[in-house]
């Protein structure tokens, strides 16, 4: 709660410098304060307590994964310092956006009750169509924002019809008592169908399919900061989000349930390969890679028991790696119209340290090892493997060898092709971002139970 308090009041201190003209100060002043907050956050990890009638509940699990979403908006703001340099006059609100935003996240992972998980949502959406549709002179921008805009009330409609339904089973919105009364031996059949209407509509947040049509199109319109924060923060508080609301509510998933979670795995780890092995915008490529990870991420879902530890290691490998490769797609395409593959020929001897910086990410990616996306895979793997779903598993090696033709594609781009432009400027905020994000990336690597222990 001290959390959620805190992120809200920073918003409004940035909003705040922009009346008292204090622009160059708000970046700096948002990293320190979101820093304050993260201590915060971690000074309340093993205490649980409910507030307000049980409508927001800090427990173990609220604040690990609020701690990963206040470590990524640190990174989103730090590379916001570059990107909107051109937009002095308008940074306050961005950042400011980025902040509620991040209250939003925490809202969706701190819920005691349905109505707090749908206001959760709801600043986390409407945060993300502002910020989709930003560049307001650049169509695709437009474009962006209104396809995202209309998806996704969709799906928060989706959502809330779920709600309905369980509340008009139940009799109640707060997760304890559903959860309490969902063990009772007759349950109204509208429950499983609300249980099922709420995970179609997350399904949609995490860009699964066949729910991931607008996902290509979003993130190649929306701009390049925006896509970062799309495919590792709002991705990963979906992914999170729905894990708890199929643990809290006690939701006995059945065994045409978990059919249907390993279908749609399937489905979204190939459809995303296959797609991305075709692409020759890179963002459009980061895209299908996110897709393909959000059917790695939904194999958590089958053993909701024992997998919370597992899911947070795996957010924080695939978040950690895609900052560090948008931060230097920021860099190489700066003042570009497109963020086409040839932009980055020749980057291994422009700027080798990017160059670097970004095959690492792509290798995390890809499940390499010493990278923390192979640990996290093989955590996931042994897990499912223990579950009895080995045919997913061997569907999910196939899928991670197909990964790595078109992470190579684009790392082969950047060695074995000639520079096509003499790149100038060493913008500080991106090598620093790009640089501790893949050092945490590698150190969660080499060291796998600093984050699955957090959990148990």
């Amino acid at each position: 709660m001290n959390t959620l308090i805190a992120i809200i009041g920073l918003g409004v201190l940035c909003l705040l410098f922009e009346i008292l003209n204090l622009r160059k100060a708000i970046v700096p002043v948002t990293i320190i304060g979101l820093l304050a907050v993260l201590g915060l956050t971690a000074s309340e990890f093993n205490s649980t307590e409910s507030y307000h009638n049980n409508m927001i509940v800090v427990s173990k699990f609220s604040t690990a994964f609020s701690s990963l979403f206040i470590v990524l908006t640190i990174f989103l703001v730090g590379l916001g310092h570059n990107f909107y340099e051109n937009h002095q006059n308008k940074i306050s609100d961005f950042i400011a956006i980025k902040v509620f935003l991040l209250a939003g996240a925490v809202a969706m992972v701190s819920f005691g009750n349905l109505a707090m998980f749908f206001l959760g949502i709801e600043v986390l959406s409407i945060s993300l169509y502002i910020l989709a549709a930003s560049d307001r002179l650049n169509l695709k921008s437009n474009e962006a924002g209104m396809k995202y805009f209309l998806m996704g009330s969709f799906a928060s409609g989706i959502i809330l019809f779920g709600i309905c339904l369980i509340y008009g089973a139940m009799g109640s919105f707060d997760v304890t008592e559903i959860s309490e009364l969902s063990q009772s031996a007759e349950l109204p059949v509208w429950f499983p169908i609300g249980i099922a209407l709420l995970t179609i509509g997350m399904f949609f947040k995490i860009a699964a399919v066949p729910f991931h049509f607008w996902a290509p199109d979003v993130y190649e319109g929306s701009p390049a900061l925006t896509t970062a924060l799309m495919s590792t923060l709002a991705k990963v508080v979906a992914i999170a989000t729905l894990y708890k609301l199929l643990s809290v509510m006690n939701a006995d998933i059945s065994e045409a349930y978990k059919i249907v979670v390993v279908i749609i795995a399937m489905a979204s780890m190939t459809v995303g390969n296959i797609m991305a092995l075709r692409q020759t915008n890179v963002k459009r490529m980061l895209a299908f890679s996110g897709i393909s990870h959000a059917g790695f991420m939904l194999m958590t879902l089958l053993s909701l028991a024992t997998s919370a530890g597992s899911l947070l290691y795996y957010t924080s490998a695939y978040s950690l790696a895609g900052i560090a490769a948008f931060s230097v797609l920021l860099y190489v395409c700066k003042n570009r119209d497109n963020e086409d593959i040839t932009n980055f020929h020749g980057l291994g001897k422009t700027n080798p340290l990017l160059a670097a910086i970004l095959t690492a990410s792509l290798l995390s990616m890809a499940g390499i090892p010493i990278f923390a996306g192979f640990f996290a895979k093989l955590v996931l793997f042994s897990q499912t493997i223990q579950d009895g779903f080995i045919a997913l598993v061997i569907v999910a090696v196939i899928n991670s060898i197909i990964s790595v033709g078109y992470y190579f594609k684009l790392i082969l781009a950047m060695y074995t092709k000639e520079p096509n432009e003499e790149r100038t400027g060493r913008p500080f905020m991106i090598y620093a971002v790009a640089v501790v994000a893949i050092a945490l990336n590698i150190i969660i690597g080499l060291f796998p139970s600093l984050v699955l222990d957090i959990l148990g």
